[in-house]
């Protein structure tokens, strides 16, 4: 497959819009929620979203946080894995509802678990992670962001 040619500067065309969605990502980094653990909601998003440029950067960040590569190769089968905790799995579960609202409509059993691992705070905090990584894939899929060469 050809590599796609970005389709626009998004940060210099817009960047009120842009700074307001790093802002929102910025918070997300103080929130009380580990690091590493977001990096893996993102992760899972981003897979169910087919976002190649944020699988990259999300997969290399969950690696310099140190998630074990075991964890990483599990997140696309999270509920097959043994790596994941009950509060990941929550989590993940929350995240893939709310990434597939259209069709899942965020199920209650699936918020009660959430709350019931993260409290208020947290499934509120989860939930804005979700909405911004999935803002991130939609920007990133249709101005087609290109994965940098390494």
């Amino acid at each position: 497959m050809e590599a796609l040619e970005q389709r626009s500067d998004y940060a210099k065309v817009s960047p009120g819009a842009y700074r307001a969605l790093v802002g929102l990502h910025s918070y997300l980094k103080e929130c009380g929620l580990d690091p590493a653990f977001l990096e893996l909601v993102y992760l899972r998003a981003s897979q169910l979203n087919a976002c190649a440029f944020c699988m990259d950067m999300h997969h290399r960040e969950a690696r310099e946080l140190g998630v074990s590569a075991a964890k990483l190769a599990g997140v696309q089968q999270w509920r097959a894995s043994p790596a994941f905790a009950e509060a990941e799995r929550a989590a993940l579960a929350w995240c893939e509802a709310l990434t597939e609202v259209a069709a899942t409509h965020a199920p209650e059993d699936i918020y009660a678990a959430t709350l019931a691992h993260f409290g208020e705070n947290g499934t509120v905090d989860l939930t804005f992670a979700t909405a911004a990584i999935n803002a991130w894939n939609r920007v990133a899929i249709g101005l087609r962001t290109a994965i940098p060469a390494r």
